[in-house]
């Protein structure tokens, strides 16, 4: 079995970060282990606050996996603040990593600024660590300083956040409208070539946590052996039947349905 590793934040509601991430590793087949930077206070209306973990703690979070554990392939989520950043990376700098994909979370979808506006800077120095950063519509504008509101213009921030460094980038097009009843998203290439991804849009308040589920999915199909082409694609499907089968929790953004074939075999009433 291969082992990947999650870096960020816990969501006490179980639909986002850390929770969110394991349970898209375990539903493909990789064993999923965690190094938590922040710890919210979040349920589905909206995150309510944020603690952040000590720089010393994740240290020494990530050095326990790395000098114990074979790590095939890394996660990294909610960073919060420059020194978290800058903590990560200098100590992932001192392993041998492979297959490290970031999906810059910055603001959740009740509006709730997870990031810092200081540490974005930090980010976009941190970027061309990875091979591959996932980045949704507004969260690309905030990299690029740009807006994006039609295809051309995502293109264009493709461009540019290749040119800032990022190895390989998938847009997230979720938040643009090109086509009744179907979503987008763009996975641009360092050679300059580009594939798009089109899949059914389901029309449901509740899909807490796509963005974590996505990214740990490409992560997790990375880790198997897959070409990044054929991670995102599968990585795709997974996500679209996860939401599909999204159901309601609580008062207001419902989970993704990550393990619904064993809910459906328990017969749980979800």
């Amino acid at each position: 079995m291969k082992n990947v590793l999650t870096i960020a934040g816990s969501d006490s509601c179980g639909g986002a970060g850390i929770q969110a991430d394991i349970k898209t590793m375990s539903a493909l087949g990789v064993y999923g282990m965690s190094v938590i930077t922040a710890i919210t206070a979040q349920n589905t209306t909206g995150v309510l606050d944020v603690m952040e973990v000590t720089e010393s703690i994740i240290k020494k979070q990530i050095e326990a996996i790395f000098e114990d554990i074979q790590v095939d392939g890394i996660k990294i989520g909610m960073l919060s603040s420059p020194n978290i950043i800058k903590t990560i990376n200098d100590t992932l700098g001192k392993y041998p990593t492979k297959n490290i994909v970031i999906d810059p979370v910055m603001i959740s979808k009740s509006g709730y600024y997870l990031l810092k506006n200081e540490a974005i800077e930090e980010l976009k120095n941190f970027i061309p660590f990875a091979h591959l950063i996932t980045p949704n519509i507004p969260e690309a504008e905030l990299l690029t300083d740009m807006k994006i509101s039609n295809i051309e213009e995502l293109h264009k921030a493709g461009k540019i956040l290749l040119e800032m460094g990022a190895k390989n980038v998938l847009i997230k097009g979720g938040h643009l409208e090109f086509e009744k009843n179907k979503s987008m998203d763009i996975l641009f290439l360092n050679d300059g070539t580009y594939h798009t991804f089109v899949s059914e849009r389901f029309y449901t308040n509740n899909t807490h946590g796509t963005g974590c589920t996505l990214s740990s999915a490409i992560t997790s199909y990375l880790a198997k052996g897959y070409s990044l082409f054929d991670s995102v694609r599968m990585a795709k499907e997974y996500i679209t039947t996860a939401i599909k089968d999204s159901f309601s929790l609580g008062k207001g953004c419902g989970p993704v349905g990550h393990f619904i074939d064993l809910y459906q075999k328990a017969d749980m009433d979800y």
